[in-house]
């Protein structure tokens, strides 16, 4: 019979003394900690089953350690099993996998699991992975030694590729893992797969680079945060480093323009500037609603330039690909006709599978979005998507 250690919350007793009690520290006397003994550990039997409760969070030296850290419960060693989030550790103990459910609001009107809600999995598994190693401090995702050198990580690119959507109510396992990437970056990497049938559904990789979190300058990695993060480096891709093709920087004369888009406070995250996520949405959303309705996207580059904070005002550009621009002008067309009850050459092109079979590859747009200066735009993110048509055989499609 397997045994089983499990992490979790103690329980907390309270003074009763109001003028010495403090909400944001609590005594550890009967608290077992990093496997030293003390006075007593409490214990909880369910089911047959004899939980001990421990803490792992840190110590400060005056033996108080903040609400916060008892309430986050954040490992100070590597750990193998987190029952909580379903995750466990694999390759050798330094990859990261996790299993999830696909939420009824983390799907589209399809019933298919949105972009954004696949985004935001990476962005969590691979904080449960930085969770997991023990090395996670007070940032988000920072290290000890990051947090000590006013660093934090950002992202400069990155690239999901995705073959299939997942349902809602559908299990998935997600396995993430860092590699190298020069001297002062590193590269996080995703494979999601179906838990019942082992198809991978999607792959994404990054590339992350420091900043330092007073200055918001670029940083090269100290020694002691190489030491930290190097003995994690796995040596596979999940998709191939190839030379990356250039995306072209947008004007004004892009065909769609979307203006005015202002942060909101609950689009920063913990390092106060806007998600990168909340980025995506705004791309998306000047995609055409025939193009959304007919295909889906099945790859997205991102190549992030600057920050976005919240008193910025956003605009978003999008321009199709040469086929994009055909299709594009023949739909125009077959509407207009529509409109005069004409006959469209447009309609029996569109109707007969595409000119030349261009209705029937996949579409590609060039993306921009730049913060509208007094005096000058500039860049926050440059992105390409490529839409494939959606198969007719899509679950839940009303294609």
């Amino acid at each position: 019979m397997a045994t089983f250690s499990y992490l979790a919350y103690f329980p907390v007793r309270c003074s009763s003394n109001r003028d010495s009690y403090d909400p944001n520290k609590q005594k550890l006397n009967n608290i077992k900690i990093n496997g030293t003994s003390t006075k007593s550990t409490t214990k909880q039997v369910e089911a047959g089953v004899t939980t001990t409760f421990t803490s792992v969070a840190s110590v400060t030296a005056n033996g108080y350690m903040t609400e916060q850290k008892v309430r986050q419960n954040i490992p100070t060693t590597k750990q193998s099993v987190d029952h909580f989030r379903q995750g466990i550790a694999v390759e050798g103990g330094v990859g990261y996998r996790q299993r999830v459910v696909i939420r009824s609001y983390e799907v589209g009107p399809d019933k298919t699991a949105t972009l954004e809600s696949i985004l935001n999995l990476l962005q969590e598994t691979a904080l449960n992975h930085v969770w997991m190693s023990g090395l996670l401090s007070d940032g988000f995702g920072a290290t000890h030694g990051m947090m000590k050198n006013d660093l934090i990580w950002v992202v400069s690119r990155m690239q999901v590729q995705v073959d299939q959507y997942a349902i809602w109510g559908e299990v998935l396992e997600i396995d993430t893992w860092v590699r190298a990437s020069g001297k002062n970056g590193m590269k996080r990497d995703w494979l999601i797969r179906s838990q019942a049938t082992g198809q991978v559904f999607a792959r994404a990789t990054s590339t992350w680079v420091m900043m330092n979190r007073k200055t918001r300058r670029l940083s090269k990695m100290p020694e002691e945060v190489r030491a930290e993060i190097a003995p994690w480096f796995i040596g596979k891709q999940a998709i191939a480093d190839d030379v990356p093709e250039k995306i072209v920087k947008l004007d004004n004369k892009a065909m769609y323009v979307n203006s005015n888009l202002k942060p909101k406070r609950s689009d920063l995250d913990m390092n106060h500037h806007v998600n990168n996520v909340k980025y995506v949405r705004w791309m998306l959303e000047t995609i055409p609603d025939h193009i959304l309705e007919s295909h889906q996207l099945s790859d997205i580059i991102l190549e992030y330039r600057r920050e976005c904070g919240s008193s910025d005002i956003v605009q978003s550009l999008c321009d199709p690909d040469e086929e994009g621009m055909l299709i594009e002008g023949l739909k125009q067309e077959n509407r207009d006709m529509n409109l005069m009850n004409g006959f469209s050459l447009a309609a029996g092109i569109l109707e007969g599978g595409g000119f030349l079979g261009f209705e029937k590859q996949p579409l590609r747009y060039t993306h921009l979005l730049q913060i509208n200066g007094e005096t000058k735009n500039e860049e926050i993110v440059r992105g390409r998507t490529t839409w494939k048509k959606k198969s007719p055989t899509t679950p839940f499609s009303s294609m």
